[in-house]
């Protein structure tokens, strides 16, 4: 029997796209897999049926048929709706949310249901080809310069005309990640003057190597402001303090403010005040990108496009899935390339060495167990073992053990007073 692989419709609001394209749907049906995708699963993403039934797919009716026994479910967004589709033993691989969402991680245990978040493929060298965040960030910081550029009531580059001069569209990033970065880049493609800041060091010469000029307060935390896995670490309160003015200077002289920091297992960072939202021009544009997670901007609003003192502030969900056939293909291939870890050679069976490097970062639950150390729930057992250590064999040890030590030292005592001790021994007690 061949592995069976299934995809099905996208259940989360606000979302577009889908765990498989036409080109990872011949290459799986290649190595021997049968995949079966639920009817319409495509189609927001403009993958047809016909599409994706002429690479080698088995269309389904309904999500309930493509996932009947099913050995592997890929998803986008995984619900817990998708887990009562799925049988005992089998697996489920997609973005998880895994630090906001304890029910999912439960409800899979419970199930008996493996569990993958492609959030936490380990940023390493041979995991790049899986890294779903990169691949995703990397598109929505493209369109979040053209959903901009789309209310900015002016052009982008300096336009020198017989009637005049147009000067440069000015524009901050705020956070210099794989989003910023791309963000930077798009920018000054369409001939904006670009600035950008972000807590990490490194970051600097990244935005630097794009042209563009990098804004922050350089002091001695903000060196040793990236975790061991390239994240932003949450700063003090006396940095933020000395960065939001730096930033409530720079940000007044912009046109459009682009924010893009978000912190793993975090809400959102506060980035923009509404006094900051004050102090731009008229006709200003900002797009925070992180309003999935709570927004960088004090006023913006989740799924809305709103206009707060004269500046227009763009809070669109889901970012990535406003290009949801370019963002498909790229997810199903970081699919793809992890599936081709989990599978043999003839795609008849799983094969998973839960010792790797790359699954043990992802796996959440393994037959009905939450495995991943960050999630396991190992408080419970501490406590009990906290308990166990004030049972009274533990106090008469201990007890016993200050008896003896006092004896000592009364004894140390008698036999000072009833000898002397030599001005050598002396210098060796002490």
């Amino acid at each position: 029997m061949p592995l069976t692989i299934s995809i099905i419709k996208e259940n989360a609001n606000h979302e577009s796209r889908i765990a498989a394209s036409p080109e990872t749907v011949k290459k799986l049906t290649a190595m021997g897999c049968s995949i079966k995708i639920e009817s319409g699963a495509g189609e927001k993403a403009h993958f047809t049926d016909d599409t994706l039934k002429a690479a080698g797919a088995k269309i389904a009716k309904t999500a309930s048929e493509a996932c009947s026994k099913s050995d592997i479910l890929l998803k986008v967004q995984v619900t817990e709706a998708d887990i009562t589709l799925m049988s005992k033993g089998s697996n489920i691989i997609g973005l998880v949310n895994p630090y906001l969402n304890e029910a999912l991680i439960k409800k899979a245990k419970e199930a008996g249901v493996n569990l993958f978040a492609m959030e936490l493929v380990p940023r390493i060298s041979r995991a790049q080809s899986m890294d779903a965040l990169s691949s995703q960030s990397n598109l929505a910081g493209y369109k979040a310069v053209l959903d901009g550029a789309e209310h900015f009531a002016k052009a982008f580059p300096m336009m020198m005309t017989a009637a005049g001069t147009i000067a440069p569209a000015k524009v901050f990033i705020m956070g210099a990640g794989v989003a910023g970065l791309q963000a930077i880049a798009t920018a000054k493609r369409l001939g904006a003057v670009v600035s950008a800041t972000d807590v990490r060091p490194a970051a600097k010469e990244q935005v630097q190597s794009l042209g563009g000029t990098f804004i922050a307060i350089e002091d001695d935390e903000f060196k040793e402001a990236e975790t061991a896995g390239g994240y932003a670490k949450e700063m003090s309160a006396a940095y933020k303090k000395k960065q939001a003015k730096l930033i409530e200077e720079t940000i007044a002289k912009q046109d459009i403010v682009i924010t893009t920091a978000l912190i793993p297992g975090r809400p959102a960072p506060k980035l923009l005040t509404e006094a900051m939202v004050k102090s731009m021009k008229h006709g200003s544009v900002i797009v925070d990108m992180a309003v999935d997670n709570g927004g960088n901007c004090d006023v913006s609003e989740g799924g809305k496009v709103v206009s707060k003192h004269g500046v227009s502030i763009i809070g669109h969900y889901n970012t990535p899935s406003r290009l949801p056939t370019d963002a498909s293909a790229l997810y199903a291939k970081n699919l793809l390339n992890l599936l081709n870890l989990m599978i043999d050679n003839e795609g008849k069976a799983l094969n998973i060495d839960w010792e790797d490097e790359i699954i043990k970062g992802i796996a959440l639950t393994k037959d009905g167990s939450i495995i991943h150390p960050n999630f396991d729930g190992r408080k419970s057992p501490a406590k009990g073992a906290q308990k166990t250590t004030k049972k009274s064999p533990v106090k008469k040890t201990t007890t016993k053990k200050s008896t003896t030590k006092k004896t000592a030292v009364k004894k140390a005592a008698k036999k000072t007073t009833t000898k002397k001790s030599s001005p050598k021994e002396n210098k060796e007690q002490s």
